[in-house]
C-alpha cells in the first residue's frame, strides 16, 4: 500500500505546503469533528516528514505550521475559554531508540547546567481520551475546557459535570484555586455496550473508544455525555493558588488524589532511564491487558525545578515525551470481500487486504462482520480502507478513506448463495444479523465443525487439526464427530508423513477425549448459539446428557444463564433424527454423557462471580475456579461490574485490580478467600 506521502510534490518548498495542508485537514477531522479519516500512524507519518523538511530548510518553516500548533481551534459550538496555563502537546518518541535519545539529551541539558542531581522520572499511561482542564475555586467545581488549541479551549462545565469521576466539591484543606488536568476516556466496556446499541438499531458501529468520548462530551444536551459512561484520569495540576508548596510532579500527584480527583494506579516513579525503558516495554506486551485503550507512555522529568530549567519549544515541554506504541490502526488496499462458512453454517463477510503491518504483525485478511455492517460502513473492493487490531482480536476494517475511493466503485452486494461447490442458497433468518447456509452436507461446514470438535476447549485431540481433518475427510476417513472414533488407523499409517508413532499418538489422543467433561462434549457438536460458558451451565444444571434429551424448551430456557434463545437451539438440535443418531453413536464410542457429579458441598458462592489473579499459594489458578464453581459461584477471566470480588496472588494482574479499584470491589487474599469458600460471606 502507497503512502500518502507517494502522492505529494518532490520540491521541498512544494512538498511542505502540500503536508501543512493534509495535515490543518486532519487536525480539523481528529480535534473539531471527532471523525478523522486516517489512522495517528499516518498522521505522525506526514508529521515527521513535514519537521524534517523545516529542520533541513529553515526558511521554509512557518510560525502557523502544524508541526508548531496545538491541537486545532475550539469548535463554534462552544463558547471559548482561555487557558491561564497553556496546555501544551508533547513530542513523541516512535521507538526505543528516540526514547533513548531524548533521555541523552535531557541528561546532556542538564549536566551543562550542573542540575543532573536527583533526575528521576514519573511514567503516566498515555490514555487515548480527550485532554481537558478542570478548574476549582474555593473547593467547588466551577469550570471545565479541552484543550482546544492550546491557549483557548472549548466550554464543557456543564456535560464535565455529569461525570461521577469528577468530584463537584473538594475536601477542606483544598487550594483556593486548584486547576487539574487530565484525560476524559470511554471504557471499553462502555463502548462495546453503545456499539452494541448501535446495531440494534441498525446504526452504524463507532470506529474506536477515543473519537467517541470526544463526540459524547461534545454534545449540547449533556444528558447525551451522562449516558456514555465517560470516566476521567487526571494527570497534571495547572494553575494553583493557596496550596502547598510542591516541588515535584509526583507531589502534584499526591495532591490530586488527596483532593479526590482519580489518578491512574499505574503511573510510577522511577529511579533512571533503565527503569523507564522496562516500563515501556511492559506496556507494549500489556496494553490490552487494560478495560481502557492507551496509545503510549508519557514520561516525565519529576523535579519541577529540572522541568523551568530544561523549558518548552512552542509546542512541547522539553522535559517530557511520549513514547508512542505500535499503531494498531493503518491504511491499505481493499483487495476483495468474500465469505467464509463457519461450523454452524454463518457466513461471515471479510475483507482480502493488500498486507500492511499492524500492531506487529501483518494482516492481509480482515473480518466485516455481516452484511449490515458491509452496507454501513459503506467499503467496495478498491477502497483505501483503515484497517484496526487489537490484541488478540481479529483485524477488522474500520471503514473506508472517502477522499482516495477510485470513480465508478459500486457498492459490494452480499451473495445469495454458498461458496461451496453445492451451491445452496443462503438464507438471513428473522431476527439475525447473519445469513447462513443451512445444507446438511455443505463441505466447508463439515471441515470447520471437525475442526472445532478436535479443539482444545471442545475434546482436545492432539493431532486432529485443520489440515489432517481436510486430508481425512478428502480419503473418506471422516464424514461427521462420531466417525473420529472409528477413524482407520491402518490406512492412515499408510499415508505419507504418518509413522507408528504419531498415529499411536493420534489413537492416544482420541481415546483419552473420550473422558472429557460432558460441558466439552456439548460445546463441541456445534450447537447454534450455545458456547463454552452455556454447555458448562447445561451440564451443571441437568448432570447428563440423557437429561439434556428429555428436557423440552421450557425446563431449558428455565435454567439460570440459558434463556430462551440457547433453550430454543438446544431442543431444536437433539430434536433432529440425525443428531439424535450422532449421539447415539457417540454413547456407543464410549464417550462420556454424564455431568459433574454432585460435590455435597453446600453452594455458599450461589451467585456470586469471583475472579481469581495471580500466584496462590495452597491453590493452582485451576483449583481456586473449580472451588468456587464447586460451591455453585462463577470464575469469569475478567473482572467487571457484575464481579462480587477479586482474589489477588502476590503476583496479581494490575488491570485486574485497577479495574477493582474503579469498581469499588473487594480484594481478597488467600486467607479472605478461604473464609470466603467456608461461609460464603466477605469480610
Amino acid at each position: 500500500m502507497s503512502s500518502p506521502l507517494d502522492d505529494l510534490p518532490d520540491a521541498p518548498s512544494e512538498r511542505a505546503a502540500a503536508l501543512r495542508n493534509l495535515l490543518r485537514q486532519y487536525n480539523r477531522e481528529y480535534y473539531e469533528l471527532d471523525a478523522p479519516t486516517v489512522p495517528d500512524s499516518t498522521y505522525d507519518e506526514l508529521a515527521r516528514e513535514l519537521r524534517s523538511i523545516e529542520d533541513t530548510y529553515p526558511e521554509l518553516g512557518s510560525d502557523d505550521s502544524p508541526t508548531r500548533q496545538v491541537g486545532a481551534a475550539p469548535s463554534s459550538l462552544f463558547a471559548e475559554i482561555t487557558h491561564r496555563v497553556p496546555m501544551m502537546s508533547l513530542d513523541n518518541a516512535m521507538d526505543s531508540t528516540e526514547l533513548a535519545e531524548w533521555g541523552q539529551r535531557t541528561r546532556r541539558r542538564l549536566a551543562s547546567l550542573d542540575l543532573e542531581g536527583d533526575l528521576r522520572y514519573v511514567c503516566e499511561l498515555k490514555i487515548d481520551g480527550l485532554a481537558l482542564s478542570i478548574r476549582y475555586e474555593h473547593g467547588r467545581f466551577v469550570q471545565a475546557a479541552t484543550r482546544g488549541n492550546g491557549r483557548v479551549g472549548e466550554d464543557v462545565t456543564a456535560n464535565i459535570a455529569t461525570l461521577g469521576d469528577v468530584p463537584k466539591q473538594l475536601p477542606p484543606g483544598a487550594p483556593d484555586v486548584l486547576e487539574a488536568r487530565g484525560e476524559v476516556y470511554m471504557p471499553i466496556e462502555s463502548f462495546d455496550a453503545l456499539n452494541a446499541a448501535q446495531e440494534a438499531a441498525g446504526k452504524p458501529r463507532y470506529a474506536n473508544p477515543r473519537n467517541t468520548a470526544a463526540g459524547s462530551l461534545r454534545q449540547k444536551d449533556p444528558a447525551v455525555t451522562a449516558g456514555r459512561g465517560l470516566r476521567l484520569w487526571s494527570y497534571q495540576v495547572g494553575e494553583v493558588v493557596g496550596g502547598p508548596r510542591l516541588d515535584s510532579h509526583s507531589a502534584s500527584l499526591d495532591l490530586l488524589r488527596s483532593v479526590g480527583l482519580p489518578v491512574n494506579p499505574n503511573t510510577t516513579l522511577l529511579a533512571d532511564l533503565d527503569e523507564v525503558y522496562a516500563f515501556c516495554a511492559h506496556w507494549v506486551d500489556h496494553r490490552h491487558d487494560l478495560p481502557y485503550e492507551i496509545d503510549g507512555i508519557v514520561v516525565k522529568v519529576d523535579r519541577l525545578a529540572l522541568q523551568e530549567a530544561l523549558g518548552a519549544t512552542s509546542k512541547a515541554p522539553r522535559w517530557a515525551i511520549a513514547y508512542k506504541l505500535p499503531p494498531e490502526e493503518r491504511t491499505t488496499r481493499l483487495l476483495d470481500i468474500q465469505v467464509s462458512v463457519g461450523r454452524t453454517g454463518k457466513v461471515t463477510p471479510f475483507a482480502v487486504l493488500e498486507p500492511v503491518v499492524v500492531a506487529g504483525s501483518t494482516v492481509g485478511l480482515a473480518t466485516l462482520h455481516n452484511e449490515d455492517q458491509v452496507r454501513l460502513k459503506d467499503v467496495r473492493p478498491g477502497d483505501v480502507v483503515i484497517v484496526r487490531k487489537a490484541g488478540d482480536v481479529i483485524p477488522e476494517v474500520v471503514g473506508p478513506v472517502p477522499a482516495s475511493r477510485p470513480e465508478g466503485l459500486e457498492p459490494w452486494t452480499f451473495p445469495a448463495r454458498c461458496p461451496c461447490p453445492l451451491d445452496s442458497p443462503l438464507v438471513r433468518i428473522e431476527g439475525e444479523a447473519q445469513h447462513r447456509c443451512l445444507h446438511p452436507d455443505c463441505p466447508y461446514q463439515r471441515l470447520a465443525r471437525l475442526t472445532h470438535f478436535a479443539s482444545r476447549g471442545a475434546m482436545d485431540i492432539d493431532g486432529l487439526g485443520e489440515k489432517q481433518v481436510a486430508k481425512f475427510i478428502e480419503l473418506g476417513l471422516l464424514s461427521d464427530v462420531a466417525d473420529v472414533y472409528s477413524l482407520d488407523f491402518e490406512a492412515i499409517l499408510a499415508l505419507p508423513g504418518y509413522r507408528q508413532r504419531s498415529v499411536e499418538n493420534l489413537r492416544a489422543a482420541i481415546e483419552a477425549s473420550k473422558q472429557r467433561p460432558l460441558a466439552n462434549l456439548l460445546f463441541g457438536l456445534n450447537i447454534v448459539h450455545l458456547g463454552a460458558a452455556g454447555a458448562e451451565v447445561l451440564a451443571r444444571a441437568l448432570g447428563g446428557m440423557d437429561a439434556i434429551l428429555a428436557s423440552d424448551v421450557e425446563r431449558l430456557a428455565g435454567i439460570d444463564g440459558i434463556g430462551p434463545v440457547i433453550a430454543a437451539s438446544v431442543h431444536a438440535f437433539f430434536a433432529d433424527d440425525a443428531n439424535r443418531a450422532l449421539v447415539e453413536r457417540l454413547r456407543e464410542a464410549g464417550v462420556n454423557f454424564e455431568g459433574p457429579a454432585d460435590s455435597g458441598v453446600a453452594q455458599v458462592l450461589g451467585g456470586m462471580s469471583i475472579v481469581v489473579t495471580g500466584t496462590l499459594d495452597g491453590y493452582s489458578r485451576e483449583q481456586a475456579e473449580a472451588a468456587i464453581k464447586q460451591r455453585g459461584g462463577k470464575s469469569p477471566g475478567s473482572v467487571s461490574k457484575k464481579t462480587t470480588a477479586v482474589v489477588a496472588g502476590p503476583d496479581a494482574g494490575g488491570s485486574k485490580l485497577a479495574k477493582a479499584t474503579e469498581l469499588a470491589i473487594p480484594v481478597l487474599d488467600e486467607a479472605a478467600f478461604e473464609r470466603l469458600l467456608e461461609t460464603g460471606e466477605l469480610p
